[in-house]
């Protein structure tokens, strides 16, 4: 019989899993400015420091 599994979409964006995240406004504050001096998101910012956190994470062990 032939395949029939959907392909998934090649566009890794769309791949991502999606999470609500509460923040104070003081901190999103930060993070949306810190995130304007990277030239950043604030969700490409967030994403960046997490990875970071978890490669340091994973380098430290």
């Amino acid at each position: 019989m032939g395949n029939t599994e959907k392909k998934t979409n090649e566009n890794p964006a769309q791949e991502k899993k999606q999470i609500l995240l509460r923040l104070s406004p003081s901190l999103h504050n930060e993070l949306a400015a810190w995130a304007e001096d990277d030239f950043r998101s604030i969700n490409g910012q967030i994403e960046y420091l997490l990875s970071e956190a978890v490669k340091k994470r994973k380098g430290d062990k």
